[in-house]
Order: structure tokens, then C-alpha cells, then sequence
């Protein structure tokens, strides 16, 4: 019988409720019972940084794409750029995931070329 009562009343209230927990009063019996305390702050762990560009990273990948220039599928994709079409940003992005491996990897990379393209035409409109 108590089972059951402990059963319809955990099915009674509400799951957003039933493990909210109160702060201490220094009261050793009830609800909110428990010595009266002042949470500490966490320090940020590392792992949150994890993926930040750094400007040595950021300045050392801008001179390798100056020096080496773009990869041949990259060139293709500026390619696919330039003679657009309807459905082009499609096929760009499929290309490129079929090439790097995932979604995200491809929107970037999609997005990465395009800037590429924009400052070529940039700097060929400032030549003329």
C-alpha cells in the first residue's frame, strides 16, 4: 500500500519540481535542513578554451594559405563559386562534405573560400 501511494504521488507532481533543491536554513530537520553555506564559484576548467584561435595559430595559417595558396579541391570549390548557378551553394556544400567529412567542417570550409573569393574580387576591382 505504500508502494502505491509513493507511486501515484511521484506520478502527481511534476517532474520540474521534484528535485529542486532548496538552500539550507540551519534547521537540522525539514525540507531546506542543512548548514548554511556560500556557494564557491567554479574556476572555468581548460577544456572551455578547447578550439579558441590563438593569433600565433591564426598568423601562422594565414602565411602557409599566402605561400602555399589554395588545395586543388579548394580550387575547385572557388571554381563552383565563380560560375554560380541556381543550386550552387548545394553543391558546394556537398562537395566539400564529401571531401572533409562532416557538416560543419563543410559550412566552414563553404564559407572559408567564399571570403577567399570576395578578396580576390576586392582586390581586383581596387587594381583597376
Amino acid at each position: 500500500l505504500v508502494f502505491i501511494c509513493q507511486l501515484l504521488s511521484s506520478q502527481l507532481i511534476p517532474y520540474s519540481t521534484q528535485f529542486i533543491k532548496m538552500a539550507p536554513n540551519g534547521i537540522a530537520k525539514g525540507k531546506n535542513s542543512g548548514h548554511v553555506t556560500t556557494p564557491i564559484e567554479a574556476a572555468p576548467k581548460p577544456n572551455r578554451r578547447k578550439g579558441a584561435l590563438n593569433k600565433r595559430t591564426a598568423l601562422c595559417r594565414e602565411i602557409a594559405r599566402e605561400v602555399c595558396g589554395l588545395a586543388p579541391y579548394e580550387r575547385r570549390i572557388l571554381d563552383m563559386i565563380k560560375t554560380g548557378g541556381s543550386a550552387a551553394d548545394k553543391r558546394i556544400y556537398k562537395f566539400a562534405k564529401r571531401r572533409l567529412g562532416s557538416h560543419k567542417r563543410a559550412l566552414v570550409k563553404r564559407e572559408d573560400i567564399k571570403s577567399v573569393n570576395a578578396a580576390q574580387r576586392a582586390k581586383a576591382a581596387g587594381a583597376n
